[in-house]
């Protein structure tokens, strides 16, 4: 098994962490016959509000025509389905099936006591979370400064 990066680049050290976390949540889910990109589409779908395919997307980290492809696979697999937004009949909403709900309960029981455990291991894990939080806000804050500079006084309002 790989060591620890002794770099302090701090993207490395995230990819890092990032690759080893997916690599055990795949394990858990793998118990319950469950990918993590499936995870990621059950625990948003979950609440049982139905969510347009732009939000799955984005939950997910997946570009559009991949997550499409994965819904179409879980629509055959009775864990999703597809049904209209009743505000605005031109989008579509996707909500659990029972099979899927069940699903989805057994993975989050598996998934939530794993990262307990996995948490309690690095100590203060509400810390960790919150700090993380923050860091993925700082980081998006930054970029979008940064896209705005770019584009030059010429086109800002």
């Amino acid at each position: 098994m790989p060591s620890v990066p002794s770099s302090p680049d701090l993207a490395h050290l995230l990819s890092h962490a990032e690759r080893r976390v997916v690599r055990r949540l795949a394990a858990v889910l793998a118990e319950e016959g469950c990918t993590v990109e499936e995870w990621r589409v059950l625990s948003l779908v979950g609440d049982g509000q139905g969510h347009p395919m732009s939000e799955i997307a984005d939950h997910a980290l997946m570009p559009a025509p991949s997550l499409t492809k994965l819904v179409d696979r879980m629509v055959a697999d009775s864990l999703v389905h597809r049904r209209p937004d009743p505000h605005d009949r031109r989008r579509v909403l996707l909500h659990l099936t029972a099979r899927g709900e069940g699903l989805h309960a057994r993975a989050a029981h598996r998934v939530q006591g794993d990262q307990a455990r996995l948490l309690e291991e690095v100590g203060d894990g509400a810390a960790l979370a919150s700090l993380l939080a923050q860091l993925s806000t700082a980081a998006e804050v930054r970029t979008a400064e940064v896209r705005t500079a770019d584009l030059g006084p010429s086109v800002l309002p």
